[in-house]
């Protein structure tokens, strides 16, 4: 159940969350922002709440038993890519974690690597419920 809910939580983080940091003026209502920013901005936000409702389906579709782990997988696989998409983006040229005039630092950072790892261990708390589950039958 710890399990469920930590993927639960990274998935409404990435679905929800997104949005509540985003659509505000740091971002997709910052006047500085060219049209253009905002559309990526825009595709990021649905891009989250699509993957973050793809991962809620796997984790919570009914299944057979043998197929429940693979579920859970990709349930963390779909929940994880916003995350890790989210840290690469500071690989590309002239890209900063936060606009100048709203700071310094990378406070997004931490939560990435939080989501990220609460994905991946909640599906891993998970399966080995499921995996012992199989070992009784």
């Amino acid at each position: 159940m710890l399990g469920l809910l930590l993927l639960t939580f990274s998935a409404l983080a990435q679905g929800l969350g997104t949005l509540y940091a985003d659509f505000n003026e740091t971002h997709v209502l910052n006047p500085r922002w060219p049209p253009h920013a905002r559309f990526h901005n825009g595709q990021t936000m649905s891009l989250g709440l699509l993957l973050g409702a793809a991962s809620l389906y796997y984790a919570y579709r009914p299944v057979p038993a043998a197929a429940k782990a693979d579920s859970l997988f990709t349930a963390a696989l779909l929940a994880s890519l916003y995350w890790v998409a989210g840290l690469s983006a500071i690989l590309y040229p002239g890209t900063a974690w936060v606009d100048p005039e709203f700071g310094t630092g990378a406070p997004q950072a931490g939560l990435f690597v939080g989501f990220l790892a609460a994905a991946w261990v909640g599906s891993w708390l998970e399966m080995r419920g499921v995996r012992g589950k199989g070992k009784g039958a």
